[in-house]
């Protein structure tokens, strides 16, 4: 078949490409930003989700088309990337497309276990919205709905694993907090089946009509702690130490979480945990035609598996750490250390008198913005090597004009050693991952 794929640059989008050429269709892939190729089975057209809301920008893409999958979504909001735009306008332009193309005969909508009558946060709700408009069409579709995702490249496999990895777990209320999760390969496997069987399913897969809501969960649902104590275990890890907490102190923690830059946790998230997100395996069971990977088959390389799980936390915290001593450095600088004492400092070093008061407030102010830079900035390699620049610059300048400092008894310049490899760990870093 010739298949539309949204959302290709995905998580799932990326291992479904891969498994939809490998059955032999030719994949025309609608992304933001348009790959060369030299497969002929593979092509990509631009696409925006944030501005495609009309529907016949899509019927014009649709030429040829006998099946399209939509993968797009996010867990949270960001700038022009809504729930409403990505998850409810967009895709809703998209399936009204769909149902008045003559060439295309199936869809299938990749939504989220949750997003049936009890949903009631955001990102469920309108995952719903677009599933109930696609039901509504005349247009075959299957609405696969997967409980949590697992796959060793996924963003949300990888929190997981560095929240398993750590000494001890939060346990959040006393709700049961049930999941159910499902390998990202048997999700796009059974993506496939459906492909292969043109919807044609057995009645137990789904409702009657035109649209299937079929959901996708794991051989096994388990308290989402129990979840996290399983994959420390896959990694070679010991027991997992699980703290827990009142409901009145996780909603708390919930509501100052959301104010925290890449916070994990939110009022909503809390929602969510606490309704839990489990369903019945059979409908991927028969799809698949065997069981679904089980949670100790998740993790394959433990060692690498867990390094990795460890640096995931580690590393921020060494960010905040440098951050912090940037900050504080700054205000000591101008609020707290002698202003007579610092003058004389800068006076052995030879700057005039006249340039002592810019050299050190400036200063000053250059390390608090290095500070809140390592903090907020998204791309901060260029902010280590000035780093590296700047504590090298001082480390050789101090050990020059200020020789008592290289035998100070608090060792002010041997300590910069550990700092700069502690900079120069996050630039290495920080450039294979972007």
């Amino acid at each position: 078949m010739r298949i539309l794929l949204t959302g290709a640059s995905g998580f799932i989008g990326q291992h479904l490409l891969q498994a939809l050429l490998a059955e032999g269709h030719e994949v025309v892939c609608a992304v933001r930003r348009v790959e060369k190729t030299d497969d002929p089975r593979l092509s990509f057209i631009h696409a925006d989700f944030t501005k495609d809301t009309d529907k016949s920008v899509w019927l014009a893409r649709l030429s040829g088309i006998e099946a399209v999958i939509n993968t797009v979504g996010i867990f949270r909001e960001s700038g022009a990337q809504t729930f409403d735009r990505l998850h409810v306008r967009t895709p809703r332009a998209l399936f009204a497309a769909c149902a008045e193309s003559h060439d295309v005969h199936m869809v299938v909508q990749l939504s989220a276990l949750g997003a049936d009558q009890e949903a009631d946060t955001a990102y469920h709700l309108s995952k719903k919205a677009a599933d109930d408009y696609l039901a509504a069409l005349p247009v075959r579709a299957a609405i696969v709905q997967p409980s949590l995702v697992y796959g060793s490249d996924g963003a949300s496999a990888r929190v997981f694993k560095a929240l398993a990895s750590m000494p001890f777990a939060l346990r959040f209320g006393d709700a049961p907090q049930l999941v159910q999760p499902v390998h990202v390969d048997d999700v796009v496997a059974a993506i496939v089946a459906l492909l292969r069987r043109r919807l044609y399913l057995d009645q137990d897969l789904g409702h009657e009509g035109s649209a299937r809501r079929i959901p996708l969960a794991g051989p096994d649902a388990l308290p989402f702690t129990d979840y996290l104590a399983a994959l420390r275990a896959s990694m070679g890890m010991g027991r997992l130490r699980v703290l827990r907490l009142p409901g009145g102190v996780a909603r708390g923690l919930a509501r100052f979480g959301r104010w925290l830059p890449g916070g994990l946790l939110d009022p909503e998230t809390l929602r969510m945990l606490d309704r839990g997100n489990s369903g019945a395996p059979g409908p991927l069971l028969r799809l698949l035609g065997r069981p679904a990977r089980p949670i100790t088959s998740f993790v394959l390389e433990p060692r690498a598996e867990r390094a990795r799980a460890r640096l995931d936390w580690l590393l921020p915290i060494l960010r905040i750490s440098i951050a912090l001593v940037w900050i504080v450095t700054a205000i000591v600088s101008a609020f707290v250390y002698p202003v007579a004492d610092s003058y004389e400092l800068l006076a052995r070093t030879g700057i005039p008198a006249e340039l002592r008061p810019p050299m050190l407030y400036g200063a000053s102010a250059f390390d608090l913005l290095l500070g809140l830079g390592i903090l907020f900035l998204k791309r901060r390699r260029w902010l280590w090597l000035a780093q590296l620049g700047l504590i090298g610059f001082y480390t050789v300048v101090i050990a020059w004009k200020l020789p008592e400092f290289l035998v100070h008894p608090y060792g002010p310049l041997t300590k910069n050693l550990p700092m700069l490899a502690a900079i120069w760990l996050l630039y290495q870093v920080e450039d294979e991952e972007n």
